[in-house]
Formats: C-alpha cells, sequence, structure tokens
C-alpha cells in the first residue's frame, strides 16, 4: 500500500468520523436545538442538491458547454425562487397527508397503488446512473490522487462505511424531524462549499497572479480555446435549465429532503433567497477552475477532474478529494433513504401487504436498512458495469431526463383537476420507453438504436439529451391530456384532486362508521398491524387531535380516521394505508344521502384563509361575517344535518346550557347531555313549530325554553334543520306576576268591602268594652273587656294592613323605630294563643333570652308571632312541640319558630308567603296569615327564612325571622352575642 493511498484513506476516514461525531454530538443534545434547527442549518442540508456533478460534471459540462454549467444551479435557483406556488403547496400535501415521497405523492391523488409503484421503478432507473457518478468519481478521485489499481476496492469500503451512517442515523421510524441527519447534511454542505470556494481562490491566486492576470490570459493564450468550446443555443439552454429545474424538487432524495425533513412553511420560504445564494458561491469557482486548468494543459484528457491539474500541492488535491466525497456522502445516504423508503412502501408492502405481527415496527425498520444498504450497492454495482465506461455528462444527463418524465404529471397533479391515472400513466409509460430507448440503452449497449421519432425535424449537431427530452416530454404531455379529457375521473381521484390542487379544499363526506367509539378503533386495526402496533397508532393520533378513547360524535371519529390514515402513510405508503384503513375502519354507507363535512370544510378554511386572494377572499371574508353572524347571534342556534348529526352550537346556546361547542359539534342529537336530545329531538320531529315554554332543570334552575324550527331544502342546499332557542324564563316569571297582581287587585276591592262591612261591628264592640269598663268593677269582667279591646284593635290592624298590602305592598311611612323586646313579645302572643281552645293538647315554649330587643312595632310583632304559632300548633299532632327561640348574629336579631309537625307541603313551599296560599282545610284558612306576616317583617327591613325540615331533623318546620337590633345613637345595641 503506497503512502498516497493511506493518506487518501486517513483523510476518507476521518471526513466519515467528523460526520459520524456530529451525528452523534446532535442526538445527544450536546448541541443547543436552536442551533441544530436553524434556518440556516435546513439551507445547508439543501446544499445536497450539489452531489459529486457539482465537483466534477459542472467543471466537464463547462468544458463541453461553456457556461451552459449554470443551467444545473439556475434551474434549482428558478425551483426555490417559486417556492411560494410550487413547494409550498407541495409541502401542505405532503404534511397533512404524511406523505414521504414523490411515489407517495402520486400514489395519493391518482388513487392508484400502481401509479406509486411505476413512479418507484421510474426514479430507481433514473437515479441509478446519478448513484453511478458517485461512485464513478469517488474510485477516479482515488486513482488520480494515488495511481492506486485498488481504486475502486476503497470506493467500495467508503460506500459501506457510507451505508453505516445512512443506517445509523437515517433509516429510523421517527415520525419527527430527523436532526443528526440534517445536522450532517449541513455539515457537509458547509465543507464543500468552504473546499470550493479554496479551490477558487487557489486557480485565481496561485494558477493565476490575481484577476489582472486571468483577464490578460482570457484575451491572449486562452481565447482560441474559449471560442473552440461549444455553445448551447437559445431552445437548449431552457430545456437544460427545465431539466435541473425539475431535477431540484423531482429527484427521490431532493424531494425527500425539501418535504419529508422541513420545519416549516416559514423555513422552506426562507430558502427560496439563501439557497439560491448557496448554489451561486458554489457555481463561482467552476470556470476559475477550469481555466487554471487550461492555462497549465492545454490537452486535458479527462476534463472531468481537471482540478487536480491546477497545481502539484498536496494540500490543493486534498481540498479537491474532500469536496468531492462530502458530495459524494451526502447524496449516497439521502438517496438511499429514500428510495428504500419508496421501495418498501410501493414494491415490497404493495406485493406483500403487513399482516398482524408483534413486531410490525422492527420487521419495517430492518427492511428498510436492508434496502438502504441494497441501493448503495446497486450503485457501486451499476458503477462496474456500466457507469466506469461513460462520461459524468452522459450518465447525468440521463439521470435528469428521466426524472422529468414525471413533471408533466406532477403540475397535473397541483394545476389541473381534470387529470387521471389513465392519462398519468399511459403518458408516463410513453415518456419512459423514449426515455429508455434515446439514452438509457446506450449506456447499457454498444450496438447503435434506431432513432427516435420526430428526430428528422432537429438539428443533426443537437446533442441526444436534447433530442430525448423534447420528444419524450411532448409524448408525455400529449397523452396526459388527451387521455384525461376524453375519460371519466374517479370519485376518489376528484376528492384526492381537492385535496392536491393549490387553492382548493377537500370536502370530506359525512358518513357514519362502524366503529362506534375511538376505543374500538384498535380492536379494528390489531387484525391488520399486530395489537401494539394498533394502539401505539391510535393513542397517536388521538393525542395529536385531543381526543379521549371514549369520543363517540361521528365528526371526531372521521377526523381520527383521516389522521390515523395519514400515520399509516408515512410508516408503510400511502397505498397500503388506505387498503388497511378502508378495510379495517370502514364506513357504514346507510341510504341516507351522503352530504359535504361542513364543519371540517369550514376548519380548512380557516387554516387557508390567510392564503386566499381577489374573488376568493372576498367571498371568504362575507363567509366568515355570515358565521359570526350566527356565532354570536344573542338568541340559541343550533344546526343539524339529515341524519341529526349536529353542526353548529352558537355561544349563545353554550352559555345557556353551560356545553362548549367544540365538545358536542358532530354529534348525534340523541347523544348529546342530558335534557337536550328529548328536547331538541321533539322539534326536530315536530310538525308545527314553535314549542313555547318547554320547562327543563339547567344548572340546577328552572328554565322555560322556547324552540322553532326551520327546514334546510332547495336546489342548493344541504338538507338539514335550524333550531332557534329563546330563554322565555323571566317573560314566565312576568307572567306570573301580572297573574298575581291581578290576584292582589280583586284582594284590594274584596279588602275594601271587608274593610267598611267589618268596620263598623268592630267600632260597636269596642264601644261596648269601654262602657263595660265604668258598668262594673269586677276584676274579671275587667280583663275581659281589656281583652275584648286588644282583640277588636288587633281586628282593625289586620283589615288596615290587607288593603294597605292591596295597595301599595308596605305601608307608607319610615320603619318602625321603637324598641321591642322579643321575650316579651312572645309571652304576649303565646297568652294571645291561649285564648283558643282548640290545640290544648300541643306544648308551646317561649325559650327567648332576656334583653335582646330589636327595632320596630310591639303590636304588629306580636301580630306575626301569633300567625306564626297558630300555624305550627295546627300542624302539629297531639303531644306535639312548638319551641320560640332567638338570638344574635353579624348585627342582626334572629327569631324562630320550631316545630315537629308534619312539614310545609312541597308543592305550595314556592308560593307560602302569597294570598290565599294555605294548606288547611276549606273554611279553616284563609291563607292570608304568612302574606300579612311576609310584609310586616318586609316593612321592619327584616327577612323570613324557611327550612321544612330543619337541619339534622327527620320531620317539622323552622320558620326564622331576620330583624335588626334596637340601637340609641351614640350606643351599643341591645344584648349581647348569644348562641345561634
Amino acid at each position: 500500500m503506497s503512502v498516497e493511498l493511506t493518506g487518501v484513506l486517513l483523510l476518507g476516514l476521518g471526513f466519515l468520523g467528523l460526520m459520524f461525531s456530529c451525528g452523534v454530538a446532535v442526538e445527544r443534545g450536546w448541541l443547543p436545538t436552536y442551533v441544530t434547527r436553524h434556518p440556516i442549518v435546513y439551507t445547508l442540508a439543501l446544499g445536497v442538491y450539489a452531489s459529486a456533478w457539482a465537483i466534477y460534471g459542472s467543471i466537464e459540462l463547462a468544458a463541453q458547454a461553456g457556461f451552459g454549467y449554470l443551467a444545473y444551479y439556475l434551474g434549482a435557483a428558478g425551483t426555490f425562487l417559486l417556492a411560494p406556488v410550487l413547494l409550498v403547496p407541495i409541502q401542505r400535501i405532503t404534511r397533512t397527508y404524511q406523505l414521504a415521497s414523490l411515489a407517495d405523492l402520486f400514489a395519493f391523488r391518482f388513487r392508484s397503488r400502481w401509479a406509486g409503484s411505476l413512479v418507484t421503478l421510474i426514479s430507481l432507473l433514473a437515479v441509478l446512473p446519478l448513484l453511478g457518478i458517485q461512485v464513478q468519481t469517488l474510485s477516479s478521485a482515488i486513482q488520480w490522487l494515488t495511481g492506486s489499481a485498488y481504486s475502486s476496492a476503497v470506493a467500495l469500503l467508503f460506500c459501506g462505511l457510507i451505508a453505516v451512517l445512512a443506517v445509523m442515523f437515517g433509516a429510523r421510524h421517527s415520525h419527527t424531524r430527523q436532526d443528526p441527519l440534517i445536522s450532517m447534511l449541513a455539515l457537509e454542505s458547509l465543507i464543500k462549499l468552504l473546499a470550493m470556494l479554496c479551490l477558487g481562490a487557489v486557480a485565481l491566486w496561485l494558477v493565476f497572479d490575481g484577476p489582472n492576470d486571468l483577464q490578460r490570459w482570457l484575451e491572449g493564450p486562452g481565447l482560441q480555446a474559449q471560442q473552440a468550446t461549444y455553445q448551447l443555443d437559445d431552445a437548449q439552454w431552457r430545456t437544460l435549465l427545465l431539466l435541473f429545474f425539475a431535477a431540484a424538487f423531482m429527484m427521490p432524495h431532493l424531494f425527500h429532503i425539501t418535504f419529508a425533513e422541513n420545519l416549516s412553511r416559514h423555513t422552506l420560504l426562507q430558502a427560496s433567497w439563501t439557497l439560491p445564494l448557496y448554489l451561486l458561491l458554489m457555481a463561482l469557482p467552476i470556470p476559475l477552475i477550469w481555466w487554471a486548468a487550461q492555462s497549465v494543459n492545454n490537452e486535458l484528457p479527462i476534463t472531468a477532474y481537471a482540478v487536480y491539474m491546477i497545481s502539484e500541492h498536496w494540500w490543493v488535491k486534498a481540498l479537491a478529494f474532500l469536496a468531492g466525497l462530502a458530495a459524494v456522502t451526502g447524496t449516497m445516504i439521502m438517496i438511499a433513504l429514500a428510495l428504500s423508503g419508496m421501495v418498501l412502501n410501493h414494491i415490497v408492502l404493495v406485493a406483500r401487504p403487513p399482516e398482524a405481527r408483534s413486531d410490525l415496527y422492527g420487521w419495517l425498520l430492518w427492511l428498510r436498512r436492508a434496502l438502504v444498504v441494497g441501493v448503495i450497492v446497486s450503485g457501486w454495482l451499476f458503477y462496474e458495469g456500466v457507469g466506469r465506461h461513460h462520461d459524468l455528462v452522459s450518465l447525468g444527463m440521463a439521470s435528469f431526463v428521466g426524472m422529468a418524465q414525471c413533471l408533466p404529471g406532477m403540475l397535473a397533479l397541483l394545476y389541473w383537476p381534470g387529470a387521471n391515472r389513465k392519462g398519468m400513466v399511459v403518458g408516463l409509460i410513453a415518456g419512459v420507453i423514449l426515455w429508455l430507448w434515446g439514452l438509457w440503452l446506450p449506456l447499457i449497449f454498444t450496438f447503435p438504436t434506431p432513432a427516435l421519432p420526430f428526430t428528422h425535424l432537429m438539428s443533426d449537431s443537437a446533442p441526444p439529451w436534447y433530442t430525448v427530452t423534447l420528444v419524450s416530454l411532448a409524448t408525455n404531455i400529449v397523452l396526459l391530456m388527451v387521455i384525461s379529457l376524453f375519460t371519466r375521473i374517479s370519485e376518489g381521484e376528484k376528492s384526492a384532486a381537492e385535496a392536491c390542487s393549490v387553492d382548493a379544499v377537500i370536502r370530506s363526506k359525512r358518513l357514519p362508521l362502524e366503529a362506534a367509539t375511538a376505543a374500538d378503533f384498535s380492536t379494528h386495526l390489531a387484525q391488520a398491524i399486530g395489537d401494539e402496533a394498533a394502539q401505539r397508532e391510535v393513542s397517536r393520533a388521538l393525542k395529536a387531535l385531543k381526543f379521549t378513547p371514549q369520543e363517540r360524535r361521528p365528526y371526531a371519529l372521521r377526523r381520527l380516521r383521516d389522521r390515523i390514515q395519514a400515520n399509516l402513510s408515512g410508516l408503510m405508503g400511502p397505498s397500503v394505508a388506505r387498503d388497511i384503513v378502508d378495510r379495517y375502519l370502514p364506513y357504514r354507507h346507510d341510504d341516507a344521502p351522503v352530504t359535504d363535512d361542513i364543519h371540517f370544510v369550514e376548519s380548512r378554511l380557516e387554516a387557508y384563509r390567510s392564503r386566499l386572494t381577489g374573488l376568493a377572499r372576498e367571498l371568504d371574508g362575507l363567509r366568515r361575517h355570515h358565521r359570526q353572524t350566527l356565532a354570536y347571534l344573542p338568541v340559541g342556534l343550533c344546526v343539524f344535518g339529515d341524519d341529526k348529526e349536529l353542526l353548529m352550537w352558537n355561544e349563545a346556546l353554550s352559555q345557556l346550557s353551560g356545553i362548549s361547542g367544540e365538545s358536542v359539534i358532530g354529534a348525534r342529537c340523541d347523544n348529546l347531555p342530558a335534557p337536550w336530545p328529548e328536547l331538541l329531538g321533539n322539534v326536530l320531529l315536530a310538525s308545527h313549530t314553535p314549542l313555547y315554554k318547554q320547562a327543563v332543570s339547567l344548572h340546577g334552575k328552572d328554565y322555560f325554553l322556547t324552540l322553532h324550527k326551520a327546514e334546510l331544502s332547495g336546489h342548493d342546499s344541504r338538507g338539514g334543520s335550524v333550531v332557534l332557542v329563546e330563554d322565555h324564563t323571566e317573560m314566565k316569571w312576568l307572567e306570573d306576576e301580572l297573574v298575581h297582581a291581578a290576584r292582589l287587585a280583586s284582594i284590594g276591592q274584596l279588602a275594601a268591602g271587608v274593610a267598611h262591612e267589618i268596620g263598623n261591628p268592630i267600632t260597636g264592640i269596642s264601644s261596648l268594652a269601654q262602657n263595660l269598663r265604668y258598668d262594673t268593677n269586677d276584676p274579671a269582667l275587667l280583663e275581659t273587656a281589656d281583652q275584648i279591646q286588644q282583640l277588636t284593635r288587633r281586628v282593625t290592624t289586620i283589615v288596615n294592613s290587607l288593603v294597605g298590602f292591596a295597595h301599595g305592598g308596605r305601608q307608607a311611612g319610615p320603619p318602625p323605630a321603637s324598641p321591642a323586646a322579643l321575650n316579651t313579645l312572645s309571652e304576649d302572643a303565646l297568652n294571645l294563643i291561649h285564648l283558643a281552645r282548640s290545640g290544648e293538647d300541643v306544648t308551646l315554649t317561649n325559650a327567648c333570652p332576656d334583653g335582646l330587643v330589636v327595632r320596630g312595632d310591639a303590636q304588629r310583632l306580636t301580630q306575626v308571632m301569633v300567625n306564626l304559632l297558630s300555624n305550627a300548633r295546627d300542624a302539629c299532632m297531639p303531644g306535639g312541640q312548638v319551641v320560640i327561640t332567638a338570638g344574635q348574629q353579624a348585627g342582626s336579631a334572629w327569631w324562630r319558630v320550631t316545630d315537629n309537625g308534619q312539614g310545609i307541603d312541597p308543592r305550595v313551599r314556592d308560593h307560602l308567603f302569597e294570598p290565599f296560599t294555605t294548606t288547611k282545610p276549606a273554611g279553616e284558612g284563609t291563607g292570608l296569615g304568612l302574606s300579612l306576616a311576609y310584609q310586616i317583617i318586609n316593612e321592619h327591613q327584616g327577612r323570613i327564612d324557611v327550612a321544612s325540615p330543619p337541619p339534622n331533623e327527620p320531620r317539622g318546620t323552622a320558620i326564622t325571622l331576620w330583624l335588626p337590633l334596637y340601637q340609641q345613637d351614640g350606643q351599643r345595641p341591645y344584648a349581647q352575642d348569644s348562641d345561634c
């Protein structure tokens, strides 16, 4: 082994070791995320476009076509300059549906597994010459440096090490961006850029003596060589630009790095100017290197490796070798990863679909690793069998023209919804046949092939790649258009076309699923991919959508199904994923008409709103205005489809029901929280609406709701019903108050008559009682006369209170302010109640403390207590007990009557203090006692609390009066705090 070969080995191993160290450092988090995910890192990773062709092939093309070599850089720059209208739509599709390759995209759009398989085979055939270029340049560079006969074996060694890097850092099942791989690609792009700039500086300052010396050489000795260089005509220039334009985003490895590993839309847009800048810097040294080599040796044996002839310094050659090795490493890693995924998803899994395995992920991972190694080995075999016999331009043009055959299908995929799989497949096959005939077969066979059709119309001096490109692409495009125009497109293709169209939004159909809940998905999927994989994929989809396993809403289940299909598409390709989901998570096709999923369409429109322009933007603004009008309408509104699936639930209805719209949108009417299934179900089934004042209980309160229904029908309607829900609870209360006021008015009229009719007899009785006091000295008669007068005054007070209640609800004038001792008032009330002979078997007890004084009218408060004691006594059974207690709390006095009777009927509890409300038999109660008590307590600025039964008691009633304590000016209130 020569010293030169050892040095090359050490240099190559050192570079590959540096790449390995970079990957390990990023994977273990030794480098911060803000560095590894910086947009400049992604731009440098896109520099993988500059393969070995950029180091060696561009020099060879410059030798053959002069400045035509710039087409390689300008075509790619044009692709990224058009990122907003070309790359961003592709990125949206690939990220939404988890499409990782060009074959995935074609299989998704044209709804055919064979479309994906066809694109995979074409990509494999087109990329093999490009792989051959990488191996050839690596082997030839080693040969130029060392002159060793083992250059091919050393190249194979490097290919093996590159395969190890690809397997370790790329062949993974990861659902996130692979930061180690991106960082490694960024590092190799940076190394080859710096190396090329250094080589350009060497050519300019070491070979030539600066720009002036270069200019003198170009105008002198080099002028003849430049004039002898073939110059491309305008048509050939445009064709070459088109080829490199297509290659920049359609080559498998470039499609993968651009869309499958991208951070964000913003990063891609930023790369639309940073990558052209990078390519410009890569292009600048090419003519300097070629001119420097020409100045050193006019007769170059192999122009592609002219960089090794510009200087005898070992470090110059080492720089050239390092630039080439960096370009080869990045390109081979990405080609191996991209092609292995395509072959796995569209050939292996299509031929042998995955079974219910417990180790599905491991099985797929090892398959992909084997395919990664297989792709790199196939590149080395192609070089050994074919590539070593052809120059770089022939191999490169065969690769770029072959990949360009997918360009018509790609443009139709994005911009022509009418294109179908028949037209795409026939056009693609025809173009590929012409490409194989004109460029691929001459690489393999030495005998001349028949001329292509229409070649006689072109110049004899036109290079073969130009002729094959025009004929094959023209045939491809014509067949695609003609067949698509005269054949029908399937429903699946229509749906996919809407998803792929630049300005369209896919309209998902509102179909029910066979699975009833989200938890059922795992059971169904396990039949295809095994229990572990099924549970993992379902859990991942649930987490992404923020759903629970108990989710039952049809809308949510449809979104979950779409998410699982997208995730499986990223794992095993869209064709296999669609077959699994259609088979094991099928829709239930009922007889009901199928309509668009309006809520899903609106959610997608919201996501794409910033991208709409012109009339579409104006129409979307009008849609949003109408949507907000309904959403913020001050009346509850909900919309149902013909299948009773909830489509809208506005803010007013959310506030009324306490149910957010997000939690119920897409649910069936009968799956809504109570009491809405019955309430809304009744109005949907009703032949006539509105349904007035339907009583419901919400949040523990009684509500009265009026429901209106409108059927959505007509030629442009999708059907369904709109339901308005009005809260008429306050109106019901107002109506009840109006009825109550009418009753009070009748009471006023009655009270006036009663006061007139009763007043005169009472006055006579009072006069007779007063005269009796002067007609006798008998103490018993005198006591009787006093009691008669007290009772007549009480009757007069009752009549006057009734009249005052009927007229104004309370008596005019300031509230009573005299002191009244609760113990004394209780004793007076007990004395009065004892005058009645009924209820003598009920025990009445006064347990009020002394010294508790309130502010009020003693006579009227005694009247209240008499009424309360009378009702309590009547409610008790024989042997019952009635207790009067009192106390002080929070600056107020409480006065309580407690009995152990039968309690208050719940039916009258809410109307207890209304006039004529009574539970006694007819003739035994007027229903005025408690209403008068309520009025009197209100006039004393107090309140009444009712507990039936009292706390911790099985039966009975406790009525508590709250009254203000008596307080003289400048003095503290009477009584001290007492226990309640």
